[in-house]
């Protein structure tokens, strides 16, 4: 890999979901959210928020202009190290769960509705 490649952003991945516009009434209490839940890296120091997950390979922001998705649409879904530390993290910011946890091979899923309307998936591997 060329020296250059390494410093290239990794949001950069041919086929790769890279880029997200979050819908939300009030865009910077929502960035807090994802902030706190997730881990996210958020620069709130704008009228819609930017983020950066936890991985650098998803970026966005936070925006008033769309109408909030709901159940309907693209769902997105992260992964992360425990759904139900999650999930409890989410629900006392909040949040309410539309998907207790359940079993889909070996992982763990749920869903949860964020404080702006918009549903998110969780999941994890349990195997």
């Amino acid at each position: 890999m060329p020296p250059d490649a390494e410093e290239e952003p990794r949001v950069f991945r041919a086929g790769g979901v890279s880029y997200l516009r979050i819908p939300a009434a009030n865009p910077r209490e929502t960035a807090a959210f994802y902030e706190a839940v997730f881990g996210w890296q958020v620069d709130s120091n704008r009228d819609d928020p930017s983020f950066e997950d936890s991985t650098g390979h998803v970026i966005g922001h936070f925006v008033t202009e769309l109408p909030v998705a709901g159940a309907a649409g693209i769902r997105p879904y992260v992964y992360v190290a425990e759904v139900e530390a999650t999930l409890g993290e989410a629900v006392a910011r909040g949040a309410e769960i539309v998907d207790a946890p359940y079993p889909e091979g070996d992982l763990r899923v749920a869903t949860f509705r964020d404080p702006a309307g918009n549903v998110v998936g969780v999941w994890e591997r349990v195997g």
